[in-house]
C-alpha cells in the first residue's frame, strides 16, 4: 500500500504528517533509470527498460553430432558400439542471451570432450544408460544447469558370422533399422527415457487388403482385396522405470513385435485389413511383452507399388507367364498412418 497522503489519503503530507515530496527526499535529484541504462548501453545491447515486456520460451544450447566408436577388448573377443550424440543444456540464467555475459556457459567443445571422457572412464553399455550417465554428470558437476537432454543414435553394427561361428573382432554394417534414445532430466526432477527405431523398411507381396472405405464423389480408388504392403516404420516409446530393464533386450523385443504383426507366420503370413490395424496390433503386442514401456508411438507411411499396365502391349510382345508381375514404385504422394498407445493409470518410477 502507498504511504503517500494524509491518513492513507492522497495529499502533501505522508505518515505522521511528514513531507513525502521527492525533492525533499532526494535533494540531489531523483535517479534517472532510463538515462543510466542508455549511458551503460549506448548501442542498445539490451533494453532493460523493456525487459519485462518479453519472456523466453524454449532456449538452450549444446553440441550436436559428437561421433564416437567405443571398443571393449575382453581378451580375444572384442565388442563395439558406434554412437552419434547430441548434448543440450538449459542454464538457470539467461545472462548469455540478455547481456552477452558468458560466465555460465559450458563451452560446447567442453560438452564434446565430456562425452569422450565419460565413455573412456565408464565404458558404454546401451544408449539409454549412457544418456542417463551424461545427464547425471552435467547436473551434478554444474549447479547452474537446470536441464539436460541427450539424444543418441546407434549405428547398426553386427558381429560377423563365418560358418555359423561368431567372429571375435570383425563386424558388418547391417542397417535393418536405426536405434536411438532420448534421455532428459531436470534438476530436482526424475529422468525421462525414450527409445526408438526408425528406417525399418518392410514389404510383403500379399495378405494385405484395403476396401469398404468411404464411397463418395471424391473417391476414385477401387477396393483392393490383395495388394503389396510396404512401409518404413518409425517408433518411439517411453519407459516408466529404468530399474531392472535390459534396454538391449527391450529394443529387440519391440522390433520383433513390429515385424511379427506385419509379416506373421513364415509360411502363411498374417492378414492386414489396413495399415491402421497392423499398427495397433504391433503397439498392443509391445505393451503386452515389455511391461516397463508405458507408451509407444508408431508411424507407418505407405510406400506405394502400382502394377504396371501391360494391356497396351500385344500378347506376342510380352510372351510371359502369368505369375510374372511388374510394379512401379511411387514415393510421392504417400499416405501416413500414426497412433500412440498408452497404458492406463501408469505412474513413472524413474
Amino acid at each position: 500500500m502507498s504511504n503517500f497522503g494524509v491518513n492513507g489519503k492522497n495529499g502533501k503530507n505522508g505518515k505522521n504528517g511528514k513531507s513525502t515530496n521527492n525533492q525533499e527526499r532526494f535533494p540531489h535529484g531523483t535517479f534517472d533509470y532510463r538515462k543510466a541504462v542508455q549511458e551503460r548501453f549506448p548501442h542498445g545491447t539490451f533494453d532493460y527498460v523493456n525487459r519485462e515486456k518479453y519472456a523466453f520460451g524454449e532456449y538452450g544450447y549444446g553440441k550436436n553430432s559428437v561421433k564416437l566408436l567405443h571398443v571393449e577388448r575382453c581378451a580375444a573377443k572384442h565388442t563395439i558400439r558406434e554412437y552419434e550424440v547430441d548434448v543440450h543444456l538449459k542454464l538457470s540464467t539467461q545472462l548469455d542471451y540478455l547481456e552477452g555475459n558468458n560466465r555460465d556457459i559450458i563451452a560446447t567443445d567442453s560438452q564434446k570432450n565430456t562425452v569422450y571422457i565419460l565413455a573412456k572412464k565408464h565404458g558404454i553399455q546401451t544408449p539409454e544408460e549412457f544418456g542417463l550417465l551424461l545427464c547425471s554428470h552435467f547436473l551434478y558437476t554444474y549447479r547452474h544447469v537446470e536441464e539436460v537432454e541427450v539424444k543418441i543414435d546407434e549405428y547398426p553394427w553386427e558381429r560377423l558370422r563365418a560358418e555359423d561361428v561368431e567372429h571375435n573382432h570383425a563386424f558388418v554394417y547391417s542397417p535393418c533399422a536405426i536405434r536411438f534414445a532420448i534421455v532428459s532430466q531436470q534438476r530436482h526432477g526424475a529422468s525421462t527415457i525414450e527409445a526408438g527405431l526408425r528406417d525399418l523398411r518392410v514389404l510383403k507381396t500379399t495378405q494385405s487388403a484395403f476396401k469398404d472405405f468411404v464411397q463418395d464423389g471424391y473417391r476414385t480408388l477401387p477396393d483392393c482385396n490383395d495388394r503389396i504392403f510396404s512401409t518404413i516404420v518409425s517408433a518411439t516409446w517411453r519407459y516408466s522405470t529404468a530399474t531392472g530393464v535390459d534396454f538391449d533386450a527391450a529394443w529387440n523385443a519391440v522390433k520383433d513385435c513390429i515385424i511379427d504383426k506385419f509379416a506373421g507366420n513364415p509360411e502363411t503370413g498374417i492378414f492386414s485389413p489396413s495399415v491402421q490395424n497392423t499398427l495397433y496390433l504391433a503397439e498392443k503386442m509391445v505393451l503386452d511383452k515389455v511391461p516397463q514401456i508405458s507408451r509407444i508411438d508408431m508411424r507407418m507411411p505407405n510406400k506405394h507399388y502400382f502394377e504396371v499396365d501391360m494391356s497396351k502391349f500385344a500378347p506376342r510382345v510380352l510372351d510371359s507367364c502369368d505369375n510374372q508381375e511388374v510394379y512401379l514404385p511411387v514415393d510421392k504422394p504417400s499416405g501416413i498412418i500414426y497412433a500412440e498407445l498408452i497404458r492406463k493409470d501408469v505412474t513413472s518410477k524413474l
